[in-house]
């Protein structure tokens, strides 16, 4: 949300979403210090929480360096060293969006270390997956690299921008799974909804790509719309787009939304 407009917020709030995630990510050019992190960790734990609540939406975030400037090892470094300070921050759900963009030795170093912070200090893990045709090679290192560290729980991690070639890895191994409904890039809606009929809505959770790039909020709801248009109850939409969030999320206490049982 720092890189939309209020507007979005209220557009929101019409149609009835009441809490977003916000993981950490790339601020459209590479910062150069920690310092610089630090003061967008503030933003996201002291500013978006405020303004998300004028319109009765409720705002979580997670805590990382990204992939995208991962590759900087002594620059994540010290933002690692930044990030335990937030970590008890009321907001905070855990670590994210770690992950892959290249799948290069740093990224995969720098990856590793907050796998560990995550362990250390019990952390919900949320992951970004390489884009295109990066992504079933690092979908791959990934998960290899989470299921040989005994110290996390599979049901506490989620794999985000899954797609078709890259989801049942994810799903087989006991992860949660993330469809990013991205026009550019990564889901339509349509594909989202193909994605769910195939693969059922069990440990699945679909998300709004709404960052620097042609995207809008609105791509969750217009997935959802698309789910009833094809004949799928209310009820299973409620599963999908709002029980199955609060299932993952609610992992961490600081979630304060519970699944409806209707």
């Amino acid at each position: 949300m720092v890189s939309r407009t209020t507007d979005d917020y209220q557009f929101m709030a019409r149609c009835g979403v009441v809490a977003v995630t916000e993981p950490a990510f790339w601020a459209g050019f590479d910062r150069s210090s920690s310092q610089s992190f630090y003061d967008y960790f503030r933003q996201l734990t002291e500013f978006e929480p405020k303004r998300a609540a004028k319109y009765g939406i409720q705002h979580y975030c997670w805590m990382c360096i990204n992939a995208k400037e991962a590759e900087n090892v002594q620059l994540s470094r010290e933002v690692i060293q930044v990030i335990p300070e937030f970590l008890d921050r009321p907001s905070v759900l855990g670590i994210g969006e770690i992950g892959l963009n290249k799948n290069t030795r740093n990224e995969i170093i720098v990856f590793e270390e907050q796998v560990d912070l995550a362990a250390r200090t019990g952390q919900l893990i949320l992951i970004h997956t390489p884009h295109l045709q990066d992504k079933h090679k690092g979908t791959a290192i990934i998960t290899s690299i989470i299921k040989n560290d005994p110290r996390i729980k599979p049901e506490r991690v989620l794999i985000d921008h899954c797609e078709e070639h890259t989801i049942r890895m994810a799903k087989e191994a006991g992860f949660w799974a993330g469809l990013t409904i991205y026009h550019i890039s990564k889901c339509t809606p349509q594909r989202g909804c193909d994605i769910l009929e195939r693969f059922g809505a069990e440990g699945i959770m679909v998300n709004s790509a709404a960052d620097w790039g042609e995207s809008t909020p609105s791509s969750m709801i217009d997935t959802c719309l698309e789910y009833r248009r094809r004949g799928h109850t209310e009820r299973e939409a409620i599963e999908v787009f709002y029980n199955n969030p609060c299932r993952f999320f609610g992992q961490n206490p600081k979630w304060k939304l519970k699944p409806i049982d209707r």
